[in-house]
């Protein structure tokens, strides 16, 4: 793949999607490409992150239970895997293994942090659509609780 094909993969990712062109040139640049064989572990469960990564070909299996099941999700090109660890680094929650040939780009929070001190438009976007990310998980969360209220037999109480 050409640096060209990169930006393309990269500005389809959920996230980067928001960036502009020019920044996303400089994710294409200095992020890793790694290539994997079918059955390599990208990471296991647990691992302190090392950076986000988009899958550019192949599929990668995340699997939280990490106890021989099915792989709740498989990610294909163009997804984003650790969108957390593209800003800091945490306790990898899956492993993630290839399930056939595949290729990733690595995606540091030196990096990430380079570009969004570079285009600060762009942190803003990235900033802006994480803040609506949280609202939907706190009213997600939010409705959980009082269905388990009403199962429970207890009143909602007023929001």
């Amino acid at each position: 793949m050409t640096l060209e094909d990169d930006i393309g993969l990269l500005s389809r990712a959920p996230l980067l999607n928001l960036l502009e062109r020019d920044a996303l040139r400089l994710v294409a640049f200095a992020a890793e490409p790694r290539v994997l064989r079918a059955g390599d572990m990208l990471f296991r469960k647990g691992d302190r992150s090392d950076g986000g990564y988009v899958v550019k070909s192949g599929a990668v299996a995340l699997d939280a239970r990490d106890d021989g099941s099915p792989a709740a999700f498989i990610a294909g090109p163009g997804s984003l895997i650790g969108q957390a660890a593209l800003f800091t680094r945490i306790e990898r929650p899956a492993t993630a293994t290839a399930r056939e040939p595949s290729a990733v780009i690595r995606i540091s929070p030196s990096l990430m942090r380079r570009v969004l001190e570079e285009f600060p438009g762009a942190a803003a976007s990235i900033q802006d659509a994480m803040a609506e990310e949280l609202e939907r998980m706190n009213a997600g969360l939010e409705r959980v609780r009082r269905q388990l209220m009403a199962i429970d037999g207890g009143d909602t109480p007023a929001a």
